[in-house]
């Protein structure tokens, strides 16, 4: 698929050349893992703003019936299983690392409009950016494939960060950004503002879609790709959403993250055998 979705991109983009201003994410202030989460969760929803519309909820200006219809109706049949993981990696968390299970950190989404994305936290309270912010510069201004940060050996990291990260738990409240209508389940990876800044005009054309939890992209590779064969994948996805190829990337989510896992893991047992090869 990602050869077909090479050279699709010739026009100029159609998206404004600046995102509204982005605060640096910060911790949240909620200690208890669901009553004050998701009462803030809710009560900051943008159709709250508007009470006297019933359906105000159920659609999204910009994006399609059909994709609104399918993220609720999956999220509702999930819930029962997600919620339980949640709180097990809240537990998890609140045990291995001083500071919040969460944080919220914020992001350019949609048509490069900023919003408040919400996350599990798998790194240090107060973590260094400036790190991930090099790293991000060199894979935008080079042709090797995306290779993140995490199999290098991130000091910022914290206890079973590598775990979590790798099988994605990280993302999970994010359903709750897919529920106030600021995320869907498919579409692009929804970027930092730093990286926004670094994007040229075609780049910028990712954000035509709605950003989602997975994507085009993680499903054809992803650390295998280069920058710019995501940015390919990511248009093609833009331009040719459908109910149908929503449900094949959603299929094919779960075998990616298995072999994303299984590579993220080959790393130490690679290295440990170039350790004992030197030592024979």
């Amino acid at each position: 698929m990602r050869a077909g979705a090479k050279g699709i991109c010739g026009q100029e983009s159609v998206i404004p050349a600046s995102a509204e201003p982005c605060p640096k994410w910060h911790p949240t202030s909620a200690e208890s893992f669901l009553p004050k989460y998701l009462n803030d969760l809710i009560m900051t929803h943008p159709s709250s703003s508007n009470p006297n519309s019933a359906l105000s909820f159920l659609w999204v200006p910009g994006l399609p019936a059909w994709k609104r219809a399918l993220d609720l109706a999956l999220i509702v049949l999930a819930a029962p299983l997600l919620l339980p993981v949640m709180f097990v990696i809240w537990l998890i968390i609140k045990c291995l690392s001083p500071g919040p299970a969460f944080f919220r950190q914020e992001r350019i989404g949609y048509l490069g409009r900023s919003f408040t994305c919400f996350k599990f936290r798998t790194m240090v309270v107060n973590a260094d950016t400036g790190i991930h912010q090099g790293h991000l510069r060199g894979l935008i201004s080079s042709n090797v494939p995306m290779k993140k940060l995490d199999v290098k050996g991130d000091p910022r990291l914290i206890p079973c960060a590598l775990m979590i990260r790798s099988l994605g738990l990280d993302e999970l409240p994010q359903i709750f950004n897919v529920l106030r209508g600021e995320m869907s389940l498919v579409g692009p990876r929804p970027c930092l503002p730093y990286e926004y800044e670094n994007y040229t005009p075609r780049h910028r054309r990712r954000f035509e879609a709605a950003p989602g939890l997975t994507g085009l992209w993680q499903v054809s590779g992803k650390n295998q790709t280069t920058f710019e064969e995501m940015i390919n994948l990511d248009i093609y996805y833009a331009r040719h959403q459908s109910l149908w190829l929503d449900l094949k990337i959603l299929f094919k989510t779960l075998p990616a993250i298995v072999t994303q896992t299984r590579e993220v893991g080959a790393k130490p047992r690679t290295v440990l055998q170039k350790v004992s090869a030197i030592q024979r």
